[in-house]
């Protein structure tokens, strides 16, 4: 299991939160689908994204209290953004070896993304893979 799948597992809550042991893309693919807890937006919040960028890029704050109430889990397209978002900022973790940089950089306005931040960009799959290639470059030390 990559090192990067392995940190989003951990920050999701692992399996006591997903419900099952994800060692595999595939497994994770398998646990969006079936449809994330509630619960594993509290790895969204610890791992240093905002309520309000949550709530922008994830769920709703009325929507997510309405499921609350209900004891009902997040839809297959809010597990994916979850998922997508924990994935863009492990990755950006990892690339520059430090949570505050990370931070600083996925909310910084890049004039390659005509000025957007890289967590905005990010809100699409599109975007997601936009912003995995600027980091691959920074990784190797290109140009991005």
């Amino acid at each position: 299991m990559s090192a990067i799948l392995e940190e989003v597992v951990r920050k999701l809550g692992g399996p006591s939160v997903l419900g099952q042991q994800v060692r595999s893309q595939a497994d994770l693919a398998l646990a969006v689908r079936q449809r994330l807890p509630l619960s594993a937006l509290k790895g969204l919040a610890s791992a240093g994204l905002s309520e309000q960028e949550i709530e922008r890029f994830v769920i709703p704050s009325r929507t997510r209290r309405h499921r609350l109430e209900k004891k009902q889990s997040l839809t297959v397209e809010e597990s994916d953004r979850a998922v997508r978002l924990l994935r863009i900022q492990t990755l950006a973790e990892d690339t520059f070896g430090d949570k505050t940089k990370a931070g600083v950089w996925l909310r910084r306005p890049l004039a390659e993304l005509r000025d957007e931040s890289p967590l905005a960009v990010a809100e699409t799959d599109t975007g997601a893979r936009v912003i995995e290639t600027i980091l691959a470059k920074i990784d190797w030390g290109a140009a991005a």
